[in-house]
């Protein structure tokens, strides 16, 4: 079976998600979930599912083989649910087309480096968009401009405010990310 390590920076929703799917399925499964906050949700919400969350210093990131040398052992795919830290060219470079990201905004509109959570949907609604809605791509050195595997939309509605679209970006995550994975992993299985 194929192993998933999640990168997680917040409150491990997605994460949650990606790992109850796997769970009920035999395509992958969520071995380790790795995080740079000691104080994110998601530690916690990793342990309820029985998946080790295990916690790392930044450095550890971009100035050690540490994450590298666990990865190449524990990893098959990365899926980064959340996790704000840029992921290293060598990283990249080992795992290409095999670290997978949600973005909650449609590329390549409102990404890069800051565009994350309620500032994206803030910028959305500043600029008056009529739609807004999730990306999946795969990532590669730059922030958000990995080749897109998928994206759903929305329209706005005339009233929605920031949190009215970061609740229905939500609904479109817990939809559509853990089968978006499962369909990637399904491609390099056969």
């Amino acid at each position: 079976m194929l192993r998933i390590v999640i990168f997680a920076s917040g409150s491990g929703t997605n994460t949650a998600n990606v790992i109850d799917f796997f769970q009920k399925k035999k395509t992958a499964i969520v071995t380790y979930v790795l995080t740079n906050n000691k104080n994110a949700k998601v530690i916690e919400r990793s342990k309820k599912r029985n998946v080790t969350c295990l916690i790392f210093k930044k450095d550890d990131l971009y100035q050690t083989n540490k994450i590298i040398s666990f990865l190449k052992k524990e990893a098959d795919y990365i899926v980064l649910a959340g996790f704000l830290l840029k992921i290293p060219k060598n990283i990249v470079k080992i795992f290409s087309n095999k670290i997978i990201n949600i973005h909650p905004a449609l590329l390549p509109k409102y990404g890069g480096k800051g565009m994350y959570g309620i500032h994206i949907h803030r910028a959305v609604i500043n600029n008056n968009e009529k739609e807004s809605g999730i990306t999946i791509h795969f990532v590669n050195e730059n922030y958000d401009e990995g080749l897109i595997i998928f994206q759903k939309q929305f329209e706005i509605g005339k009233n929605d405010v920031a949190n009215d679209v970061a609740k229905k970006i939500a609904v479109l995550e817990m939809a559509n990310f853990p089968q978006v994975i499962e369909e990637v992993v399904l491609k390099n299985l056969f």
